[in-house]
C-alpha cells in the first residue's frame, strides 16, 4: 500500500504543492513591514480552523529554530518549540528556492506514518528572510484531498471488489476451457488409431483461448485491484494486448483450417464460408501489424 500511496503522489505532486501553496500564500503576506510572528500565528490558526485534514502547522525562525509549539489537534504533534529543523529539507530548500516547496514523502518521527511538508520562506520589505512557514499532512489524506480516487475511498474499494470478482469470473472462465481442452484429448488414453482430428483442433482452440483469457485477467488484477502504476506498466500491457490478439487469431486460424478440411469432404459448396474466416483472420493479422507498429512509434 505505501508503494501505491508513493507513485500515486508521484502523478499529482503538482497538484498537491499548488494546493498547500495556494493555502499559505493565500493567508500570509511576504515582504511587508507588518509581517509579525503573531500575525502569521493568527493565519496558521486560521488556516487550520478551515483545513481539519492538516496535522500540524508551526514557524521557524530564519535559523530554522522552532519558534512555536505546532499548530495541532492532535496532542503529540502539539511540541516541538525551540527544535533546530535547519538540516531538514522542508527549511533548506525553502530558504535556498526562495519560494513555496514540498518535500517528498518521508516517515513522521512521531507517528511513523508517512507525510509531506509544504514550507513558505517570508520575507521583510528589504528582501531579509524572517521565517519559514511549515506545514505537515499525511500522505494519506493529501491523497485523499487532491485527488479522492487515487487511494482506497469507499467508491475506490468497491472498484477494486469488483474488478476481483469480474477476474475470478473470468479465471473459472479460463480454467474451464482449459480442463475441457485436455478431457477432449484425455479420453482417447493412448488408443492413437481413435484419435479424431477434429477433437485435436477443437482442444487446442480450448487451450489456446484459455490462455489468452488468463493473460487478460493477469493484467486487469495487477493494474486495477493491485494498482500498479500505470505509466511504469504500460510496456507489460502491450504486450499482454499482442498476446491476447495473438491467441484468437491462433485460434480462429485453427478453426477456419478445421472448416477447410472439413467443408472439403462433406460439402465443398459450404468451403465459402471458411474462406470468409480466413480473410477475418488476415485483416486481425494486418490489425495487429499496425497495433505493433504504433506501439513501437511510440
Amino acid at each position: 500500500m505505501v508503494s501505491k500511496e508513493i507513485q500515486d503522489f508521484d502523478e499529482i505532486r503538482v497538484k498537491a504543492r499548488a494546493f498547500l501553496c495556494y493555502l499559505l500564500t493565500r493567508n500570509i503576506q511576504n515582504a511587508l513591514p507588518t509581517v509579525t510572528q503573531e500575525s502569521i500565528i493568527q493565519a496558521l490558526k486560521k488556516i487550520k480552523k478551515e483545513n481539519v485534514e492538516i496535522d500540524a502547522l508551526y514557524l521557524l525562525d530564519a535559523k530554522g529554530i522552532q519558534v512555536i509549539d505546532a499548530i495541532s489537534n492532535t496532542p503529540e504533534y502539539r511540541k516541538g518549540k525551540n527544535s533546530n529543523k535547519s538540516s531538514r529539507a522542508a527549511y533548506y530548500r525553502a530558504v535556498k528556492e526562495k519560494k513555496c516547496i514540498l518535500t517528498d514523502p518521508y516517515p513522521s518521527s512521531k507517528t511513523k506514518e508517512l507525510v509531506v511538508t509544504a514550507s513558505y520562506p517570508v520575507y521583510d520589505e528589504n528582501g531579509k528572510l524572517r521565517y519559514v512557514v511549515c506545514l505537515d499532512i499525511r500522505l494519506e489524506k493529501l491523497l485523499k484531498v487532491v485527488h479522492p480516487t487515487s487511494i482506497d475511498s469507499l467508491f475506490g474499494k468497491f472498484n477494486k471488489i469488483v474488478y476481483a470478482l469480474f477476474c475470478f469470473a473470468l479465471l473459472m472462465v479460463a480454467f474451464l476451457l482449459f480442463f475441457k481442452g485436455l478431457m477432449s484429448i484425455a479420453t482417447y488414453g493412448i488408443n492413437i488409431e481413435k484419435l479424431d482430428i477434429k477433437e485435436i483442433f477443437e482442444s487446442t482452440i480450448l487451450i489456446t483461448l484459455s490462455l489468452a483469457i488468463f493473460d487478460l485477467i493477469k493484467t486487469i488484477f495487477e493494474e486495477e485491484v493491485l494498482g500498479k502504476n500505470r505509466k511504469e506498466h504500460i510496456d507489460d500491457m502491450h504486450k499482454t494486448m499482442v498476446k491476447f490478439l495473438g491467441s484468437i487469431i491462433i485460434a480462429l486460424s485453427i478453426e477456419a483450417l478445421m472448416l477447410v478440411f472439413k467443408f472439403a469432404i462433406i460439402g465443398p459448396e459450404k468451403i465459402l464460408y471458411a474462406v470468409f474466416l480466413l480473410f477475418g483472420v488476415t485483416i486481425l493479422l494486418f490489425g495487429l501489424a499496425y497495433y505493433l507498429k504504433s506501439i513501437r512509434g511510440d
